[in-house]
C-alpha cells in the first residue's frame, strides 16, 4: 500500500512536487477517486473523494493519453499524467510543480508509467483499490459477475486494440465478456446467460469456467463450444446462454468464429457499417444434434468489428442507432467508442437498463504478421 507514497517521494525529492496524488476510475469510469499519497486506502471509515470524468481535463489526459500542465494561480505548474498499462486506462497521477521543462515532464510520464505497472501488479494482492473503485454498493449477484471480468477492460497490442464494457442491469443480466493473448491468438468470448440476478450470475460462472478450462487446455474454438453446452446441460438445470466465441489469429488475419443464439456481429469498414451476417446454432445448453459450426471472417487493417448483446438492442435500447453512432465515433479509440455505446443504451433505458448491456470493440491494425 505505500506504491503511491514511493512515486510521491520520488517526484518530491527530484523535483520539489508537492500536492502529489494518485487517481483511479471506478468501476463504470464515470468519476474517479483520489487517492492522496500517505493517504491509508484501506481505511473504511474514510469516504474516497470523487470527481466526475464528464468534461474535466483528466477526461482529457485519459482519452488523448498525454500528459496536460497548466500554471496555477502563485505560477506553479499543476501536471496530470496517464497512468495506464497496455491501453488500459487505470487512472492519472496529479502533482504540482515548482517548475516544468521537456525532461521534468519526461520523467513525470515515466513515474506514472511505471506506477501503472506496481499498480496492476498490487492489486492482486489487496482489495484497497476494490474499495476505493466502489462509488456504487454492489449487490451479490453484480459481486459475482464483475469478479468474472478479466481484470483489464482494454489491451493494446501493434496488430490490433481491444476494449470492452458491461453495463449491468440493476438486477444483473448475465453478460460475460472475456478474453486471452496468446503469442499468434487472440481469444474473444461474449455471452449472455438466461435469468437474473444470482441464478444468472451462478450460470455465467458456470459457462465461463468451462470456456475458460477448454481455452487453456488448447482446445480449438468448436472444442470450447462443446465444452460449454456439455457442462450447461450437466449442470445448467434446463438453463442456457448465448454467446460468440473467436478466435483471432494474428499472423493470417484471419478470425475463426462460433455463433450460439447470439447477436451479429457489426463491422466498420471503409466508414460503411453493416451487420455480419453468420449461421447461428442453438444457444449453448440447448439439445441439439448439429455440432457448432466454425466460420471464419477476414480482417483488413482499419476494421473495427463490434460485438454485443441482445441488451444493447432490445427493449429502450432500440431506440439507438448504433450504425449511426460507431460512425461517429470512427476516429476515437475502441475505449471511448464502447464507452460512447453503453452510455447511450443507458440514457436511452433512463439510466436503468432492464437487462445487461455489453460490448467488445476490436480495432484491427495489421502490420507485424499481420496482413
Amino acid at each position: 500500500m505505500d506504491s503511491v507514497d514511493v512515486v510521491a517521494r520520488y517526484v518530491q525529492k527530484r523535483f520539489g512536487a508537492v500536492s502529489v496524488s494518485f487517481l483511479f476510475l471506478d468501476f463504470v469510469g464515470q468519476e474517479l477517486v483520489r487517492l492522496t499519497a500517505a493517504d491509508d486506502a484501506g481505511a473504511g471509515g474514510t469516504s474516497p473523494v470523487r470527481i466526475p470524468l464528464r468534461g474535466s481535463v483528466h477526461e482529457l489526459v485519459l482519452r488523448d493519453q498525454r500528459l496536460h500542465h497548466e500554471q496555477d494561480s502563485e505560477g506553479r505548474q499543476r501536471v496530470i499524467a496517464p497512468v495506464t498499462n497496455r491501453g488500459d486506462c487505470v487512472g492519472v497521477l496529479e502533482m504540482t510543480l515548482p517548475h516544468t521543462d521537456g525532461d521534468v515532464l519526461r520523467h513525470v510520464s515515466e513515474a506514472a508509467h511505471t506506477l501503472a505497472y506496481i499498480i496492476v501488479t498490487d492489486r492482486r494482492f489487496t482489495d484497497a483499490y476494490q474499495w476505493g473503485q466502489r462509488t456504487t454498493a454492489l449487490t451479490l449477484a453484480a459481486e459475482i459477475q464483475h469478479q468474472l471480468l478479466p481484470s483489464a477492460s482494454c489491451c493494446e497490442t501493434p496488430q490490433f486494440t481491444l476494449a470492452c464494457a458491461l453495463v449491468p442491469a440493476d438486477d444483473i443480466g448475465g453478460d460475460t465478456y472475456d478474453y486471452s493473448l496468446d503469442r499468434d491468438t487472440l481469444h474473444l468470448s461474449l455471452t449472455d446467460a438466461m435469468g437474473h440476478d444470482v441464478d444468472s450470475a451462478l450460470l455465467a460462472t458456470l459457462l465461463l469456467g468451462a470456456l475458460r478450462g477448454a481455452r487453456r487446455t488448447g482446445c480449438h474454438v468448436a472444442e470450447q463450444a462443446r465444452q460449454a453446452h456439455q457442462a450447461l446441460l450437466a449442470h445448467g438445470r434446463g438453463a442456457m446462454a448465448t454467446g460468440q466465441l473467436l478466435c483471432v489469429d494474428l499472423t493470417r488475419a484471419r478470425i475463426e468464429l462460433v455463433n450460439a443464439g447470439h447477436p451479429w456481429p457489426l463491422r466498420l469498414r471503409d466508414g460503411v457499417v453493416k451487420e455480419i451476417p453468420l449461421s447461428v446454432n442453438l444457444p449453448f445448453g440447448v439439445p441439439s444434434p448439429v455440432p457448432y459450426r466454425v466460420q471464419e471472417l477476414d480482417l483488413r487493417p482499419g476494421d473495427r468489428i463490434i460485438l454485443l448483446t441482445d441488451g444493447m438492442q432490445d427493449r429502450e435500447a432500440a431506440s439507438v442507432d448504433l450504425s449511426v453512432l460507431l460512425r461517429r465515433t470512427r476516429h476515437l479509440h475502441a475505449r471511448q467508442t464502447v464507452q460512447s455505446l453503453t452510455e447511450a443504451v443507458k440514457d436511452a433505458c433512463q439510466g436503468r437498463p432492464r437487462d445487461d448491456a455489453s460490448v467488445i470493440c476490436l480495432d484491427w491494425h495489421g502490420g507485424i504478421g499481420g496482413h
